[in-house]
């Protein structure tokens, strides 16, 4: 079972909204109707790999690219170094610096070769042949070499280093073979290693840099080495003053060409100015000082999308939101809680309009929930879920013995316009099948501490993954021996049953189905409110093309240009 942690999500401030949003819920309660394929991960060679660089490349064409783009961040990295970090200030930039052995694919449904030219998993599932591609080299020029890739992988799997060695507990030991290939023997069968060797953690590094870096532990050489870090990624670290701005250089050593035969990547540079207040980096891309701007504020958009200068893009992430609900039978304090029945809480996501949260909170660019995981991650299997239904509500609240409502509270942050929006559209709703919503607003210190000790009834959450498979999201949300399915207390046994098989599955229909049925299950059992989707927002200039930014939220600037 996955040794998971739970990240704290990223907030878009919006304050001095809340008290119009709440005017017009009303209206958009009435104007809003209710509403009445898995990618293969493991087996086989992979797909043909994209052309190698080799030796010093040149310049790209011209034309086609050169030039610094400029991307205004709402805060600096902390620590570039892709094993002991844990924030996604550093997740979304160390893919410029660092390559993996495999890559997630645009729309996050699949996994495709980087490092690696093919893989190749063993029939009994218990072994993994990676046959790197030919003269990859590292941004200094050394050779990426077998023993590099082994050492990486060794340090990236071992529990004492940092947060995310869950992503490779399935793996036994790592073996050189030649001078190209690599063999990852496992413990089990694991159809989500794949996924794992595309993930940040698993960046293959420099071992010779790495270990002649001062310090006696890991963690002493890491922080020494993140400060002038050498990956294999499409840049390189150039200059770095904290709190500024960080500059990344065209590594001229990488090893991809677009389908051209041209050098990736096109750009000379990207410039990250950090730039906290949203208006001021809004007004400096307006201005034309920077050429791209992260986090643009949800009640921003609009206005982005009708400026002639501005491609304002919401590209699909896998940010869900959500109301976390206590469902144990008691509350610490010893009282009776309403929430441990399962028809109060279906009640509880009748009574919630979607669409008019939607409107409300994200501005309309949100969309239902479709499932407790988004739609862009793996598996997704679309459920029925819980249209607004205001009579159907007090019907289960009435079989559940509460035809007269409760009272029930929820933890919010104060000062979080979000929450505020939120909370107040959901106390409005609620109100009107009887139960009475008391906002608990505490700071983010005091919620994180009730939280973890079950001191609540509710709180407001939010979630991104961090691997290119369900199973992370899934042993969290639903899986009691993993933060008791984050602290909400849940438990479901034939659930559990089908996830344990799901870990070792490698037939990807069976896959398929166990996590359908999984998916089926939880949304039955309702420990949760469900409420919606976000988008990352990202404004552009119109001179930028080729940014991507994935569903799991790295940005991609391989092939991006500035005109």
């Amino acid at each position: 079972m996955s040794n998971t942690r739970f990240l704290s999500s990223l907030h878009w401030p919006r304050l001095g909204l809340v008290l119009s949003l709440v005017l017009v819920l009303g209206l958009l309660l009435q104007a809003c109707a209710a509403p009445a394929a898995a990618p293969s991960q493991t087996g086989g060679e992979s797909a043909a790999a994209p052309a190698t660089g080799g030796e010093t490349a040149a310049a790209p064409a011209a034309g086609a690219a050169g030039g610094t783009l400029r991307f205004g961040r709402y805060a600096d990295s902390l620590f570039l170094d892709p094993v002991l970090n844990d924030a996604n200030l550093d997740i979304w930039v160390l893919n410029s610096l660092y390559d993996t052995l495999l890559q997630s694919t645009l729309d996050g449904q699949g996994i495709e070769p980087m490092l690696a030219e093919s893989y190749e998993v063993a029939e009994d599932g218990l072994s993994m042949t990676v046959t790197l591609r030919p003269e990859i080299k590292f941004a200094d020029g050394s050779s990426i070499t077998p023993d590099d890739v082994k050492w990486s992988l060794d340090r990236a799997r071992n529990p004492d280093n940092g947060i995310w060695s869950f992503s490779l507990e399935s793996v036994d030991s790592v073996e050189t073979q030649g001078d190209n290939q690599v063999v990852i023997k496992l413990n089990r069968p694991d159809p989500a290693l794949p996924a794992a060797l595309a993930m940040f953690n698993s960046a293959v590094m420099p071992q010779k840099l790495f270990e002649a870096m001062p310090g006696e532990s890991d963690e002493e050489k890491a922080k020494a080495f993140a400060e002038k870090p050498i990956g294999s990624g499409a840049f390189v670290l150039k200059e770095w003053e904290r709190g500024n701005y960080m500059l990344i250089e065209r590594n001229p050593y990488y090893w991809a060409k677009d389908e051209n035969g041209i050098q990736l990547p096109y750009l000379d540079a990207v410039r990250f100015e950090i730039i906290p207040e949203d208006a001021t980096r809004i007004l400096k891309l307006q201005g034309g000082e920077i050429d791209a701007a992260e986090f643009i504020p949800l009640s921003r958009v609009a206005e982005l999308q009708a400026d002639a200068n501005i491609n304002m893009e919401l590209f699909p992430s896998t940010k869900v939101n959500s109301i976390l609900m206590n469902n144990r039978e008691t509350l610490l304090d010893g009282t009776t809680n309403p929430l441990s029945s399962q028809q109060v809480r279906q009640a509880l996501n009748y009574a919630t309009n979607k669409d008019a949260l939607i409107q409300v909170v994200t501005f309309g660019t949100g969309m239902p929930e479709g499932s407790y995981m988004s739609s862009t991650t793996p598996l997704f299997a679309q459920q029925a879920m819980y249209p607004h239904d205001v009579e159907k509500a007090k019907a289960l609240l009435q079989e559940a013995g509460y035809g007269d409502g409760f009272d029930v509270s929820i933890l919010a942050i104060a000062g979080s316009a979000d929450d505020a929006a939120l909370t107040t559209a959901l106390q409005q709703m609620w109100a009107e099948v009887g139960v009475n919503l008391n906002i608990e607003q505490v700071d983010a210190a005091t919620r994180t501490e009730r939280y973890r000790a079950n001191d609540f009834q509710m709180r407001t959450s939010a979630w991104t993954n961090d691997i290119n498979d369900p199973s992370q999201i899934t042993s969290y949300f639903a899986i009691y021996d993993v933060v008791e399915s984050l602290h909400t207390g849940f438990q479901n046994a034939e659930l559990e049953d089908l996830f344990q098989q799901s870990q070792a599955e490698l037939d990807q229909a069976k896959r398929t189905e166990q996590y359908r049925r999984i998916q089926e299950i939880y949304v039955d059992a309702a420990p949760i409110v469900f409420l919606y989707e976000t988008p990352y927002p990202v404004a552009l200039r119109n001179n930028v093309k080729g940014f991507y930014q994935i569903p799991l939220g790295q940005n991609l600037f391989v092939e991006a240009t500035v005109e």
